[in-house]
């Protein structure tokens, strides 16, 4: 089974750039497994990858600049098609003889290209149409002497050189970045070039993966009992599920309920897992230990680490109590997997560490197990579906880590809790009720600890304040505010103002990111 959802591999290098990830999630929605590597992957670890293809990234250098990073030649004789993405693209024509120089005209975002006469399929899905395409570009470099034996194929307004190709060495390269969602047609451009031109199947599905890691999980496990903290996201739900089907009783789940979780979602976490699915879960009700150490604190670094370190002393002794447990699983996912290596290698410039990626493991002295890492969040929900999950739990939006804790400004007071709680869940029951929930990446309610001034009745009031966010996103690099209709903001806004005593004025957050967070915390 490893062999045929692991064997047609696609191998990204990464020169640093800030869309590596979204690269590697257009390969996977071509069902296709491709893994991303830094740019200085050892010649052996590359050739024993055996990839049937090979994308070199963007990056934020210029390639005649002092101490460059560079492209190993042996990329080159593998005889498999490589596809260079901008800074690639130098790369590329460096090293058969081209010429990189800086342009006179710099091209960022926005940007419109012309497909010359003669061009291969590959950018023949790009501009399917006619001869002129929206690409997104971001580059201060442009390629003025083409290797010998490649053709231009395409240009961009400015004249700018902005594909190459040699079919006959099969190698490929774009100025613009096709992996991006702002560029017309990006998706079928990368389609192309892992079905057509490096020949894969797509034999990467959410059913041989499930298969795959139910057998593995069985082969690793044995006869010892594991471990999991359950959250009720979509992450350690889906390991939960896939789990439980592997290895039955020999899974013991850890539910922290720490004060911070949405509108019975304690409740609805044990409904799904222990009464119908059957998964042992102990429900742990830690409630007053978290609200008592975050009270007075403001900061909120210093409550994302409360929270941590104290989700991790009562998990570790609720851990104590059972016996036999030698495996910790984790849902760990293919970002996380990410950041943490380019954390360790320099290769990534933003990188925030991860509860997921280290941590408990070495307080507990278990092995780890970690049965998603492979898998990008779509490609998680997609197996939770496979597994039987309900739909409305896969496709939750995104929930923080310290739940509520950062959706309340300021000190967290369980009366805010409360109040947000409440608010929270109208708001999300009138979006699935309108169906404008699912055309959301993220929505959801923060708390604002002011006052202000109202009418209640024949009274004056003087009550709290909550604001409500929506964003549309793919990536979560970048998102706009959701042009959520005015009579259905009024419908949410009347039922919480009604509904939820101490709450007397609704606002819609209208911000984009950037300049802003989707998170206001």
């Amino acid at each position: 089974m490893s062999s045929q959802i692991h064997g047609e591999k696609i191998l990204i290098l990464d020169f640093g750039s800030q869309y590596t990830q979204l690269i590697a999630r257009r390969v996977r929605e071509s069902h296709t497994y491709c893994e991303i590597h830094p740019y200085n992957m050892p010649v052996a670890e590359i050739e024993a990858f055996n990839p049937k293809g090979i994308v070199l990234s963007g990056g934020h250098q210029s390639v005649y600049d002092e101490n460059s990073r560079v492209v190993a030649p042996l990329v080159f004789e593998l005889g498999v098609p490589v596809l260079g993405i901008c800074y690639g693209m130098h790369l590329l024509t460096r090293h058969f003889g081209g010429e990189v120089e800086a342009s006179a005209t710099r091209e960022y975002g926005h940007a419109k290209i012309h497909k010359l006469a003669k061009a291969s399929s590959l950018f023949d899905a790009l501009l399917p149409d006619g001869s002129d395409g929206s690409v997104w570009m971001s580059h201060g470099d442009h390629v003025t002497t083409p290797p010998q034996g490649f053709s231009i194929v395409a240009e961009s307004q400015n004249g700018i050189v902005a594909g190459l190709e040699d079919p006959g060495r099969g190698v490929y390269a774009v100025q613009f970045h096709p992996e991006v969602n702002h560029t017309q047609n990006g998706d079928a451009f990368i389609d192309t070039f892992i079905n057509k031109v490096c020949g894969c199947h797509g034999l990467w599905t959410s059913s041989g993966f499930v298969e795959y890691e139910i057998a593995h999980a069985k082969e690793q496990v044995g006869d010892d009992r594991v471990l999991l903290g359950l959250s009720g996201g979509v992450d350690s739900s889906v390991v939960a599920a896939l789990l439980h089907r592997a290895i039955g009783e020999q899974l013991t789940c850890v539910f922290v309920d720490n004060g911070l979780l949405r509108l019975n979602e304690g409740d609805e976490v044990m409904a799904t897992f222990a009464e119908h699915m059957g998964v042992k879960v102990i429900r742990v009700d830690a409630q007053d230990m978290f609200l008592s150490r975050l009270a007075g604190v403001t900061d909120p670094e210093k409550k994302r680490k409360i929270i941590g370190h104290t989700f991790i002393e009562v998990f570790e002794a609720e851990a104590k109590k059972i016996t036999g447990v030698k495996w910790l699983a984790q849902g760990t996912i293919y970002p996380d997997v990410i950041e943490s290596a380019g954390a360790k290698s320099g290769m990534a410039t933003n990188i925030k560490s991860h509860h997921n990626v280290g941590g408990l493991p070495e307080h507990m002295g278990l092995k780890l197990l970690e049965p998603l890492r492979e898998l990008f969040k779509d490609e998680v929900r997609n197996v939770g579906l496979e597994l039987g999950l309900p739909r409305r739990m896969v496709f939750r939006h995104p929930f923080p880590g310290p739940g509520l804790g950062v959706r309340i400004l300021g000190e967290v007071k369980k009366e805010y809790a409360d109040f947000l709680r409440r608010a929270d869940a109208i708001y999300i029951d009138e979006l699935y009720d309108s169906g404008h929930y699912e055309k959301t990446a993220q929505a959801f309610t923060v708390f604002l600890p002011v006052k202000s001034v109202g009418v209640m009745g024949d009274g004056r009031s003087y009550d709290y304040v909550v604001a409500l966010r929506a964003v549309e996103t793919k990536d979560y690099m970048t998102a706009t505010a959701y042009p959520m209709p005015h009579e259905l903001l009024s419908k949410i806004a009347n039922r919480i103002i009604n509904e939820v005593k101490g709450i007397n004025r609704v606002t819609y957050d209208i911000t984009s990111k950037p300049p802003g967070t989707i998170e206001w915390e």
